[in-house]
């Protein structure tokens, strides 16, 4: 946290930027204590006496590998899990047994990076459950429930009707939602896990204007985030866990981003984009004028080659995982060619794109890449039953020997291959969930975001396995909307624009600027032979 004298308005500053000499002394305040918190879950050590606390008017941001122990001391904060040892303190008086009920009755409020809405019912509704007490039996209002919830809205600059169905909202609007409500709760504590991970840019300003403004009203923040360049323009302090244990609270003005992904890793990273030059062998899979009228996508050509990462870049809605899910077959083609290994081939379903060597890791992991309460061990084989199944009997041991292979292939951090794929991180259930499909032994790889949501440790040992999986042969298409992972993995890269190939770059000639000016549909209006390295002109 920067110092009283920090506060000191200087000359030309922007005056929304600058602590006054009383909120800095305001910040004083220990709002909220937590000493040598310890948690075990059957008998896996999740945090060990862990020390945070949490000043009046402070963004303390807390970081560190997915597995670091940072859900379990929220939850322990919130009441949903009780310490093992330790105590809590809030503005100053001891809590001898933390709960639901009293957290939020203290004034305490968690939004996660998956909203807790009732998607049936209407904004209005979903923020008056937050915010209405009394009995069950009573007069409700109607009208102030509207206006209230306009209200709160108007104060995070959500353009929300208050009478829209949750369910025909979007992910960001519904994480401006619970905002709004803990807003109109006066929450005293505000944790924010993963606020901005499916914002836009301007999104994310307008959440950065609400945070500076509950600051200023003296709230205390928790802001749990893996976009390490966030911290600098949000957070006073952070806190760094790893392996459920606090390895370090800093001043946000006195480390930078090569030394948080040092506290939080345990050695240094020169490298989170381990890129290593393999042989590139014959053509795997080549597309002629592709379209899909369903999908969105409209006469697409390229081609890429045993051993290549062929990145594929563009702004949110240019077309990226359309044109994935019709090389899948979730959306057929209706014009064009497809051609494996040089051979014409029709998709038009997974299952024959399976049966043809293609697999396909989806964006949303929890949604559509794997089933969370179900064990690893289910997970990893639910692509190749019909090989361990006979007589309609699933063999288990076979089961189990295939999961194990590949939980000690990809260092996958499990106590067991029988334990719930939900009880595993962010980064191991993307290995899972890539295991998943690596166990149907392909060719040809489609990842779409393969590393969102994780930290930079899990980002790089995904990276690491992407250029081993690589260098054994395998073609792969990464979809990724994070530039310098497009730049770091990529040999080729292909920008799309309104469901079309606008340009394909080599990685020598590619660089931020001139992916975004593609991305934005500035590129050039010719496209080159598919398959060449060229830049398009």
């Amino acid at each position: 946290m920067a110092n009283a004298d920090q506060g000191l308005r200087a000359e030309g500053a922007d005056p929304s930027q600058v602590i006054s000499l009383e909120h800095a002394e305001r910040r004083l305040e220990n709002l909220l204590e937590l000493h040598s918190i310890s948690k075990s879950f059957a008998g896996v050590r999740a945090l060990s006496n862990v020390g945070f606390d949490l000043r009046t008017g402070e963004v303390h941001a807390l970081i560190g590998e997915n597995g670091a122990g940072k859900s379990t001391l929220i939850k322990i904060i919130t009441g949903a899990h009780a310490p093992d040892g330790g105590t809590i303190a809030f503005a100053g008086k001891t809590i001898e047994k933390m709960d639901p009920n009293l957290s939020r009755s203290l004034g305490i409020a968690a939004i996660y990076q998956q909203p807790a809405l009732f998607p049936e019912l209407s904004v209005a509704e979903n923020i008056a459950l937050r915010l209405e007490r009394g009995r069950a039996w009573r007069i409700l209002r109607w009208k102030e429930r509207r206006q209230n919830a306009t209200a709160l809205l108007a104060r995070v600059g959500a353009n929300i009707s208050p009478d829209a169905r949750v369910r025909s909202l979007t992910m960001p609007q519904q994480q401006l939602v619970e905002i709004a409500a803990a807003i109109g709760s006066n929450a005293k504590v505000l944790i924010l896990d993963e606020p901005t991970a499916s914002l836009s840019d301007r999104e994310v300003e307008n959440l950065f204007r609400v945070i500076d403004e509950l600051r200023g009203r003296g709230v205390g923040m928790i802001y749990i985030s893996h976009r390490l360049e966030e911290l600098p323009r949000v957070a006073d302090r952070v806190t760094v866990l790893r392996d459920g244990n606090r390895i370090a609270t800093r001043c946000m003005l006195d480390v930078d981003r090569a030394e948080l992904i040092r506290l939080m890793v345990g050695r240094e990273m020169s490298a989170v984009f381990p890129k290593v030059q393999v042989p590139i062998g014959e053509t795997a899979l080549e597309v002629r004028n592709l379209s899909c009228a369903v999908a969105g996508v409209s006469d697409v050509s390229l081609s890429f080659r045993a051993g290549e990462i062929l990145g594929l870049a563009g702004l949110v809605g240019a077309g990226r995982t359309e044109l994935a899910r019709t090389l899948f077959g979730l959306t057929p083609a209706d014009e064009g060619q497809i051609l494996l290994h040089g051979k014409p081939v029709k998709i038009d379903s997974p299952s024959r794109a399976v049966s043809l060597g293609l697999a396909y890791v989806p964006e949303d992991r929890r949604r559509h890449g794997l089933i969370l309460e179900m064990s690893v061990a289910a997970n990893v084989t639910l692509a190749v039953l019909r090989q361990i199944a006979h007589g309609g009997w699933l063999d288990f041991s076979r089961q189990r020997r295939i999961a194990d292979e590949f939980i000690s292939k990809f260092a996958i951090k499990t106590p067991s291959s029988s334990v719930p794929a939900g009880n595993l991180s962010g980064g191991n259930q993307q290995k899972v969930a890539l295991a998943r499909w690596l166990a149907t032994e392909p060719r040809v790889l489609i990842l779409d975001e393969p590393t969102q949501g994780v930290d930079v440790g899990a980002k790089a040992e995904i990276h690491r396995l992407m250029g081993q999986l690589a260098a054994n042969g395998l073609a792969i298409i990464m979809i990724s909307s994070e530039l310098p992972e497009i730049l770091g993995m990529s040999d080729r890269i292909a920008v799309m624009h309104a469901g079309r190939l606008l340009g394909m770059l080599d990685r020598a000639a590619a660089t931020q600027e001139r992916i975004l000016e593609m991305a934005l549909g500035h590129g050039p209006g010719e496209q080159v032979a598919a398959g060449s390295g060229a830049v398009m002109a």
